[in-house]
C-alpha cells in the first residue's frame, strides 16, 4: 500500500499557489480597482495625446511619432521633440496639459503599487484579522493543535470528510505551509497550550480537539485546557512516552494515540494479516463507497429492536455500545436503547436509511 504524501512537503506548484494567493490578497485589498482606473486613464491620455499630436503635426506626422511624442511627454524622458512645436503655441499648451495629466496618473499608479507593497509587508496582520473573523462564525468544528506531520494527516482526513477545522501552531513556517497548500484554511498562530490561543480557535464552540504536537507535556496541557474551556469537546491526544498515557488521560483526554505503538502494530499486521488491514483501511478512508460509521441513538427514542431496523444491502450492523458494554453482532431481538451507539458498515445511502429508522 502506498504511504500518503508527507503533509506540508513543498511541491513544484507552491510558487504558483503563493502567486495566486498574493493576487487574491491584491484583489481583496481594494487596490486593484484603483489600479485599473489609473491604467484606464493612462491609456485614455495616450489616446488623446496621440490624436492631438496627429492633428498638430499635420499630414507629415505618423501615428507612431504622435504616440512616441505623447509617451516621452508623460514619462518625462525629455528627448527632443519629434513633432516641432516651435511655431505652435497651442501645441505647447496641449503638451503641458498632457504632461500634467500623465505625470499625475503615473504618480497615482506608483503610489498605489507602493501602498500595496507596504500592506503586503503587514499582510500577516491583515490575513490574521480576516481569518479570525471567519473563525468567529464557526460552530461544531475541530481544532488541530500542531500542524506538523501528524497534524497534516489529521487535516487531510478532515478535509476529505468535508469537516470544518482550525489549525494551531506557533511555527510561522508551519502556518505558511498550511496557507500555501490551502489558501482558504483557517489557522491561529500561537501556543496551543495557552488558553487565549485556544479561545481564538473557537474552542468553546468546537466538537473536538486533536492534541498532536510533538511534545507530550504540551499535549497534556492542551487536553487539560480544552476540557476546562469546553467539557463537551472530545479530545484525542498524541503521546510518545508510555509513562505519560495515564497522566494525559487524567488531564482530560478521551483517547490516547501513540504513533510509535500504533505504527509497530500496523507493521506487524501488514505482514501477518495484510487483507484485513486493507479492508480496515478501505472502511476508514473518507469518501469511499463503504465506511465505518457511528450512529447515536437519540435519548428517549421509542423502543426498537435490531429486527425493527429492517434489512438492507446498504448497511451492516457490527455492534451496539451502551455505556461501557459492547454487544457484537447483536441478534434480531436485541433492544436498541436510547443514548446507545450503533457501529455500522454502511454506504451513504445506508447511513441515511438507518438515521430515518432511528428517528421514526
Amino acid at each position: 500500500m502506498t504511504a500518503p504524501a508527507a503533509a506540508g512537503r513543498p511541491g513544484r506548484g507552491q510558487p504558483h499557489r503563493a502567486l495566486l494567493s498574493l493576487l487574491a490578497i491584491f484583489i481583496e485589498s481594494g487596490h486593484s480597482r484603483r489600479l485599473l482606473w489609473a491604467f484606464a486613464v493612462f491609456a485614455l491620455i495616450h489616446a488623446a495625446g496621440t490624436a492631438g499630436f496627429l492633428w498638430i503635426g499635420g499630414a507629415t506626422t505618423s501615428p507612431v511619432d504622435a504616440l512616441y511624442m505623447t509617451f516621452i511627454t508623460v514619462s518625462t524622458i525629455g528627448f527632443s521633440e519629434v513633432i516641432d512645436l516651435t511655431d505652435h503655441p497651442g501645441g505647447r499648451l496641449f503638451t503641458i496639459a498632457i504632461a500634467l495629466l500623465g505625470i499625475g496618473t503615473m504618480t497615482f499608479l506608483f503610489s498605489t503599487v507602493t501602498a500595496f507593497v507596504l500592506e503586503t509587508n503587514q499582510n500577516r496582520s491583515y490575513r490574521r484579522r480576516r481569518v479570525q473573523d471567519r473563525i468567529a462564525r464557526l460552530n461544531d468544528h475541530y481544532v488541530v493543535c500542531g500542524a506538523g506531520r501528524i497534524g497534516g494527516y489529521v487535516i487531510d482526513e478532515l478535509e476529505a470528510s468535508g469537516l470544518a477545522w482550525v489549525a494551531i501552531d506557533n511555527s510561522l513556517a508551519a502556518i505558511e505551509q498550511i496557507h500555501e497548500r490551502r489558501p482558504t484554511a483557517l489557522w491561529v498562530e500561537g501556543d496551543a497550550a495557552d488558553d487565549d490561543t485556544l479561545e481564538r480557535a473557537g474552542i468553546a464552540r468546537c466538537r473536538g480537539v486533536f492534541a498532536v504536537t510533538g511534545d507530550d507535556s504540551k499535549n497534556l496541557v492542551v487536553s487539560l485546557s480544552a476540557k476546562q474551556l469546553n467539557p463537551a469537546a472530545r479530545v484525542v491526544a498524541r503521546v510518545h512516552d508510555p509513562r505519560n498515557v495515564a497522566k494525559t488521560l487524567r488531564a482530560g483526554a478521551d483517547e490516547i494515540v501513540s504513533p510509535d505503538f500504533s505504527g509497530g502494530r500496523r507493521i506487524a499486521a501488514l505482514m501477518l494479516r495484510p487483507q484485513m488491514v486493507s479492508l480496515v483501511d478501505e472502511l476508514l478512508r473518507a469518501g469511499g463507497p463503504l465506511s465505518v460509521e457511528e450512529l447515536a441513538v437519540p435519548a428517549g427514542s421509542r423502543r426498537l429492536t435490531v429486527a425493527g431496523l429492517g434489512r438492507s444491502t446498504e448497511w451492516l450492523l457490527v455492534a451496539i455500545r451502551e455505556g461501557e458494554r459492547w454487544a457484537f453482532n447483536p441478534p434480531d431481538d436485541a433492544l436498541i436503547a436510547g443514548a446507545s451507539v450503533l457501529i455500522v458498515i454502511a454506504s451513504e445511502t445506508g447511513r441515511r436509511e438507518l438515521e430515518r429508522a432511528l428517528a421514526g
